[in-house]
């Protein structure tokens, strides 16, 4: 039997929710145009007005709202609320650029406490659980987004933060740890260490996952949930939006459910801005509906996906959006054809390959190049050269037969790939220190 934390709104019609977005759109925009100048501006530009707004029908009239944006009107420029009435800011990593500051009101905070319940009641979690939040605290959402939704749940919480690893496994074991929040490449390094330290799926209470922060795949998923012995719900959200919790996986793990009560979600041709019909992929945009720090409306995320509202086994009713194929600022062109991270992992766990890799892209010869590096498990180590090439010379083949374009692969030693507490970092795009 599925578990919710707030069943009138997770479990409404279609038409209870579609009426309740179309109230608060209404109301979102008038208190945009009243207090953020600079989308106010953008909206003039584009010749609209807060009364051409009655309801979803009508999103499509509003401008987009894109990183850009949000760099350029850093730190104050949509800024929604009193500086008085904001009690906490959050960040991005600003590794392209210019951070972006998110701001929240108190009652922002709780609306975000009450999605990320939302998500972990989704995947079974009780007040009767421990769970362990092992993304990272500060300015990254991660942790204390799932933090205030572990506490409003009533769940015991942990709040280990990231890093420190053979802690991270003892807190697990001495708590008798049921629940984990971690992103998958940690989830993943975690099964690897205990495994070193002799210990296995049996040896801990843990039940479920509730990975995100980053792009995996269904095959790292299978494994995550083999090594640990867990069942493993992905959960989406964004910085610009609040963090974790924007949308979560339920218990059929087949798409993740969009708390439409606080946030509308639009797929777009990424090239034309034009409104695509459900079940298209495209490019995932969203409007929230009730932050009042920060309310963004139409922000483009450049996550590459697609929605569905099709009736779920979980009984929810929630719209559901694909996992993210990938970004459309992650997506590789190389040689003119587009390479997503998310298809070389497929190609390699579906060899018996962990998921540890690193993508080298270079120019030579004013010709782009693909390396990649894949990581040997200790099993399948050997000082074989024969064996190693022939390895390496099958991967060449099924990646050419995903991809449409030939990599370089090498395989090296377990462990020789360096590991990330928090996001891995997958791709190194030298063409960049190039142009």
């Amino acid at each position: 039997m599925s578990q919710y934390f707030q069943k009138e709104i997770e479990c409404a019609s279609r038409n209870e929710i579609e009426n309740l977005q179309n109230e608060k759109l209404v109301k979102q925009v008038q208190h945009v145009w009243d207090n953020v100048p600079y989308y106010r501006k953008k909206m003039e530009q584009k010749g609209v007005k807060p009364e051409d707004i009655r309801s979803t029908k009508d999103l499509y009239k509003l401008p987009f709202i894109s990183k850009a944006d949000l760099r350029e009107s850093y730190p104050y420029g949509l800024l929604g609320a009193p500086l008085k009435d904001c009690v906490r800011i959050h960040s991005t990593s600003g590794t392209t650029g210019k951070r972006v500051v998110a701001f929240y009101t108190q009652e922002d905070l709780d609306l975000w406490s009450d999605c990320c319940a939302r998500a972990l009641a989704a995947a079974g979690t009780t007040p009767e659980d421990v769970v362990q939040i092992s993304y990272g605290y500060g300015l990254f959402t991660g942790g204390m987004g799932l933090h205030g939704g572990s506490e409003k749940l009533g769940s015991l919480t942990v709040p280990t933060s990231s890093g420190n690893t053979e802690r991270q496994i003892m807190f697990i074991q001495d708590l008798k740890a049921t629940v984990l929040c971690c992103t998958p490449s940690y989830a993943a390094y975690l099964a690897e260490t205990m495994k070193g330290m002799g210990l296995g799926p049996e040896d801990i209470s843990l039940k479920a996952g509730i990975l995100g922060a980053e792009a995996w795949t269904k095959e790292m998923r299978d494994d995550i949930e083999a090594t640990l012995g867990i069942k493993a719900y992905d959960i989406y959200g964004l910085t610009e939006l609040s963090g974790p919790g924007v949308a979560y996986d339920c218990s059929a793990q087949d798409g993740m459910h969009i708390n439409e009560d606080h946030f509308i979600a639009e797929i777009i041709d990424p090239e034309t801005g034009e409104v695509l019909p459900e079940g298209s992929e495209g490019e995932l945009v969203f409007t929230s509906l009730d932050k009042k720090a920060f309310p963004l409306l139409r922000y483009r995320t450049r996550d590459i996906c697609s929605l569905s509202t099709k009736p779920c086994s979980c009984g929810r009713t929630f719209m559901k959006m694909c996992k993210p194929r990938g970004r459309t600022d992650d997506m590789l062109i190389i040689r003119g054809v587009n390479v997503f991270p998310s298809q070389i992992e497929t190609v390699l766990m579906n060899n018996g390959y962990p998921a540890n890799y690193q993508l080298v892209v270079d120019r030579v010869n004013n010709s782009d190049t693909l390396d990649i590096l894949v990581e040997m498990t200790p099993e399948m180590f050997t000082d074989n050269v024969g064996e190693v090439s022939r390895r390496q010379k099958d991967l060449v083949a099924d990646l050419k037969s995903m991809l449409g374009i030939k990599a370089n692969v090498k395989l090296v030693a377990p462990r020789t790939i360096p590991r990330s507490e928090g996001k891995a970092v997958r791709v190194i795009d030298k063409r960049k220190l190039l142009d």
